[in-house]
């Protein structure tokens, strides 16, 4: 994913008010920890109001897509939590949760501001970030785990 389409999506977070955090490789690289990655990953909020104010801000940076619309607070609240949601373009993914399993939900989710130029993100803090990938079977989370815990001087728990 490119940097500059990834800070127009924030900054369209921020002008719309989303109740929205930063999770993933992304958040890893606000953090300071920059991998490759193809995705966004956000927790959001699920209450109506709040999915609205994401819907226009996703249509703030692709006008021209009516399948916004097909992103619902329904949805998010419901059994499956999660919305996959793929630009006209398809070069990448926005992965938006309000739900991780039993483990984690929006409100479980520790979260810091960054400023990157102009626009505030809220970021999952380097320990929540932690939590989040320890425990996973994908060997990827495990590295990024260590890397996170190694640049921020984190204890295992």
């Amino acid at each position: 994913m490119e940097f500059e389409e990834a800070m127009r999506i924030l900054a369209a977070l921020e002008r719309e008010e989303v109740d929205y955090v930063l999770v993933g490789a992304m958040a890893m690289a606000a953090q300071g920890l920059v991998r490759a990655t193809r995705d966004l990953d956000l927790f959001v909020d699920p209450a109506a109001e709040n999915v609205e104010r994401l819907r226009k801000a996703l249509q703030q940076v692709f006008p021209q897509d009516e399948s916004i619309r097909e992103i619902r607070a329904e949805d998010l609240a419901g059994d499956y939590p999660a919305i996959q949601y793929v630009p006209p373009h398809g070069l990448y993914g926005i992965d938006i949760l309000s739900r991780l399993g039993e483990a984690f939900s929006f409100e479980d989710i520790e979260w810091e501001e960054r400023r990157v130029g102009e626009t505030k993100i809220r970021v999952a803090t380097p320990g929540m970030l932690i939590r989040m990938k320890r425990d996973t079977v994908r060997p990827q989370d495990g590295i990024d785990a260590r890397a996170l815990r190694e640049r921020f001087g984190l204890k295992e728990e």
